[in-house]
């Protein structure tokens, strides 16, 4: 609905139940809602429901000064619970804390030690996110009584520096958060071999059922002065409760063949390679690929996301039948390669394929008769043919399409697309917003 339209329509709204406004409005984006508040009184009031801002996450950056106090009334009566952060002022933080304590999710979008000591002003903080600390930042826990450790699920970070880069000191300030259920480790500038913190964090994380590393536990060799921890029940918990694992920055060659063989029952695994095989390509055909006997020890595998990395034609046979979700944003793949992918996962239903800077082009056509069963759908549109765009219409059971890319002539062609499927695809097209919570680092795959 166009901004002009519901001014009209306030001007007398159509006799109509709250509820039926309540679903209509839950249609539209967070910037469309506010627009339609912005028009009189008793829409202001339908979309203040908090049914309709469930989940949702406000973004605040203070550039003019502090907020109201209407602000602040609205948030509350929306009974928000997440919110962003990107201001490093005390102040500031404390009147977050004095509108908003019931925060669950809190993100940190510029950390400093002054903003984290404001922490302990969110007793029901259960998910935390922590990006970009511009000096090192002390997790000292002991110092904070009301933040305790034992309630965060969810503890994410990103770009945040350390007084220390030792793993062993690093895990003993983890092992705190022992009722954690997701965690990310990004850019963090802990020293280690990945393997010995992937090990080291599920022993102290029995709980833990996803795990993201990336940059220099990948590309840093073991240092004999921190003593690598032997395996005991505790390790064994946590290797069993972990369902999803990411890799970033990954380099092949300098990961162990069989490093993953101690997650047998993992469902989910995501390696984002720092290079591509088209980037040094030298690299990959002289050394063995890691990637195929990971997959070999991953018999109940169900999702795999790999960008980069080595050719695709090097680990597909490797690829195990149970996986019904796949992402491969590698550059090279070719029509043999499609087909090959198709006879390994005859059960494929969600797909995200990106042969950027290459493109996918008249091969888009093949996907209806290798993926049938497709039910999500993730590609470029850029130099394919609108004859083989449209073949996507005999994917039957599709019902979601994402469109990496964009051009003016775009809307168009999606909606032959939509006429030819009776408007049953839902059709989401690029740029779209982002998950707030997700970390940079991976967010332009999911």
């Amino acid at each position: 609905l166009q901004h002009e339209q519901l001014k009209v329509m306030a001007q007398k709204p159509p006799k109509m139940p709250p509820e039926v406004w309540n679903n209509v409005f839950g249609y539209l984006s967070a910037t469309e809602k506010l627009n339609v508040r912005a028009t009189c009184k008793y829409f202001k009031t339908i979309v203040d429901h908090r049914s309709l801002w469930k989940n949702w996450t406000v973004v605040l950056d203070f550039k003019n000064g502090s907020y109201n106090r209407k602000f602040w009334d609205s948030l509350r009566h929306r009974k928000v619970s997440s919110a962003v952060m990107k201001s490093t002022k005390v102040k500031h933080w404390k009147q977050l804390a004095l509108f908003l304590p019931i925060l669950t999710t809190v993100v940190m979008d510029q950390s400093s030690q002054e903003c984290f000591s404001c922490l302990k002003d969110f007793p029901n903080m259960r998910r935390l996110v922590l990006r970009s600390s511009c000096s090192d930042l002390l997790l000292d826990i002991s110092r904070f009584p009301l933040f305790l450790p034992e309630k965060l699920t969810y503890l994410s970070m990103c770009g945040v520096m350390f007084p220390t880069t030792s793993v062993s000191k690093f895990i003993s300030v983890l092992s705190q958060f022992k009722n954690l259920d997701s965690l990310i480790c990004h850019q963090v500038g802990i020293v280690g071999e990945t393997m010995w913190m992937l090990h080291s964090t599920l022993e102290c994380l029995p709980k833990l059922k996803h795990l993201s590393l990336s940059g220099v536990h990948i590309l840093c060799t073991y240092r004999h002065s921190d003593p690598k921890p032997s395996p005991g029940p505790s390790g064994d918990a946590g290797a069993l409760a972990l369902a999803s694992l990411e890799l970033i920055d990954c380099m092949d060659p300098s990961l162990p063949a069989h490093g993953l063989q101690f997650l047998p029952g993992l469902k989910s695994l995501s390696v984002f390679f720092k290079h591509s095989h088209h980037d040094i390509p030298e690299m990959w055909s002289l050394s063995p690929c890691r990637l195929k006997t990971w997959l070999h020890d991953l018999p109940q595998l169900s999702t795999l996301i790999i960008v980069k990395g080595p050719p695709v034609n090097k680990y597909i046979t490797s690829i195990p039948a149970t996986v019904t979700s796949l992402t491969l944003c590698v550059a090279g793949i070719t029509s043999k390669d499609m087909a090959a992918i198709a006879v390994q996962l005859p059960n494929l239903l969600h797909l995200h394929i990106d042969t950027w800077p290459s493109h996918l082009g008249t091969r888009t056509a093949e996907i209806p008769q290798l993926f049938p069963k497709l039910k999500s759908l993730k590609i470029r549109h850029e130099h394919v043919p609108e004859q083989d765009f449209l073949q996507l219409r005999h994917l039957q059971h599709l019902r979601y399409l994402e469109i990496l890319d964009s051009t003016p002539q775009l809307s168009v062609l999606t909606g032959k697309l939509q006429a030819l499927t009776k408007f049953r695809l839902q059709i989401r097209i690029f740029p779209y917003p982002r998950d707030v919570l997700s970390c940079p680092c991976v967010c332009h795959v999911y």
